[in-house]
């Protein structure tokens, strides 16, 4: 696996004074969990998150925040064998967990904020762009964004919808990669719960067989 910074906080969750000094100009904010160049190929789903919350940056982990829904639901949907937690940062047995059952991660946008729309759509495009020629290097089996709205953005598709996607919409996307669009698992999205999220999970990992 490619080599991770472990939490600056040391494995402690963060404080509300953790939280104010996090960068919001860095746009490495957090580490993607990628496999690193000996690690055998392919990913069978590399999962992409709009950009980290405050949270996330602080601990280096992704999806790190107490209450967001990603985790339990991909549990639930059985991605993973146990329920990830998190919120004091990425333990390495989970992350090794994650890459031999052949998932990776990383984001659209590298920046922190405190919610996804204090992003602009040039760095949501620049994303996008990015996003295509990390997977052209990574030949994933499926990519699954999380979350339409900044999906429509980053690849100017403003009538796309959640499910699967025609990877032509997208230019230069792979023909042979399958690519997905996902609800935000924020427990800020109210049209979604941890089981219909799980059902969408299900549905994606069948495709990467």
């Amino acid at each position: 696996m490619t080599s991770r910074r472990p939490s600056p906080l040391g494995g402690r969750r963060p404080s509300k004074e953790d939280l104010a000094q996090v960068s919001t100009t860095d746009p490495h904010g957090v580490d993607d969990v990628l496999p690193g160049p000996d690690d055998p190929p392919p990913l069978r789903l590399l999962i992409v998150g709009i950009n980290p919350g405050l949270w996330t940056a602080a601990v280096n982990a992704p999806f790190a925040r107490p209450g967001n829904r990603f985790w339990p639901s991909l549990h639930r949907a059985g991605l993973t064998d146990h329920l990830v937690d998190c919120a004091a940062g990425l333990d390495a047995a989970d992350e090794q967990h994650l890459l031999d059952s052949g998932i990776g991660m990383t984001n659209l946008v590298g920046r922190a904020t405190v919610r996804a729309d204090q992003l602009d759509r040039e760095e949501l495009r620049e994303g996008g762009r990015a996003l295509v020629r990390s997977v052209r290097s990574l030949r994933p089996r499926t990519v699954a964004i999380a979350g339409i709205t900044a999906y429509r953005t980053a690849f100017g598709l403003p009538k796309a919808r959640l499910g699967r996607q025609d990877p032509a919409d997208v230019p230069d996307w792979p023909e042979d990669v399958a690519l997905w669009v996902v609800p935000q698992p924020s427990g800020l999205n109210a049209h979604e719960n941890i089981d219909s999220l799980a059902a969408k999970w299900r549905e994606v990992w069948g495709s990467a067989d």
